[in-house]
């Protein structure tokens, strides 16, 4: 088993914070991600770099030496996306970028934010559309490039795309919820509870299909566009939902826990990736971000 940059990352954050909850809501991953992913880096290194403990981890002697060396790892990579490697950080020109909305709220603005510094003669002009709007102006040529839920991807003839990285999707309760003491908890076990039904982007129809999959209807008692206010509704014990790591966190705006389990069947992930239109080449700034966030996100490494 081989390092991976990201796995170091996963190491890094949790070594900081001292939590491995901190460290997934940093990296706005799961637990688990982080979890498996320090557990298969001990494993390539043979060494045990954390305790775990009631309270938290900390670094045993092993891990504090190995810390300060992923992080000139990190910093040295970091450091080559920064610094001139050729042509590329020359690029100049404008990138009409299509988001949808949970990609724009949970996922863009940091790398927004690095494009820009690492890359000034780019101009990133940013869009939020539904999918569907996405598509057609990708077609149409109103837009070069999107970063979207390519699991929604509907115009695969027109559209091609590249997977970035799969959330899993997991059930969210209440703290003091009743199915929470179950050893395992299926999706019909679900559908007798109170179901909180997310709509945007698409949610409600994606959610339709593997209900269906399964012959099952849930019990809807409240729709909404807002993630929050359904973070907000199942902390407070007005129901259950199924969302996605990526949007998860385990307190609501009011302070209350929101605990996640996952069923005995399988629910499809909430996939994340890159759109662009088959009949087009991807200009310079377009390729010059493909790059980026792949990069970014430690794809290949």
């Amino acid at each position: 088993m081989s390092l991976t940059l990201k796995h170091m990352r996963y190491f890094i954050a949790a070594a900081e914070t001292g939590q491995v909850s901190h460290a997934a809501m940093e990296l706005n991953i799961s637990q688990s991600a982080v979890t498996t992913g320090i557990q298969s880096l001990e494993a390539s290194l043979g060494a045990r770099l954390l305790t775990r403990s009631a309270t938290g981890v900390s670094v045993t002697p092993q891990g504090a030496r190995f810390l300060s060396r992923a992080k000139a790892i990190i910093s040295a990579v970091e450091e080559a996306t920064r610094s001139p490697l050729g042509e590329e950080t020359q690029v100049s020109g404008r990138l009409r970028l299509g988001l949808t909305y949970t990609v724009a709220g949970y996922f863009m603005a940091r790398h927004y934010a690095a494009f820009r510094r690492i890359y000034p003669g780019i101009m990133l002009e940013l869009s939020e559309q539904p999918r569907a709007a996405i598509e057609n102006a990708l077609v149409s040529g109103g837009l070069d490039l999107a970063v979207m839920l390519t699991s929604n991807l509907a115009n695969v003839g027109d559209l091609a795309s590249e997977t970035l990285f799969r959330s899993r999707r997991r059930l969210w309760l209440p703290s003091d919820h009743h199915l929470l003491s179950k050893t395992q908890i299926t999706l019909a076990d679900v559908a007798r509870e109170p179901y909180v039904m997310l709509t945007v982007d698409e949610a409600s129809r994606t959610a339709g299909r593997y209900w269906d999959h399964y012959g099952l209807v849930p019990e809807v008692v409240f729709s909404t566009s807002s993630v929050e206010a359904v973070r907000s509704m199942v902390a407070a014990g007005m129901g259950v939902t199924i969302l996605s790591d990526m949007v998860y966190r385990p307190w609501s705006l009011e302070g209350q826990r929101i605990e996640q389990r996952q069923t005995v069947e399988p629910v499809p992930s909430m996939d994340v990736g890159l759109t662009w239109p088959n009949a087009i080449p991807l200009s310079a700034s377009a390729q010059v971000f493909r790059n980026f966030i792949t990069t970014a996100l430690g794809s290949g490494s």
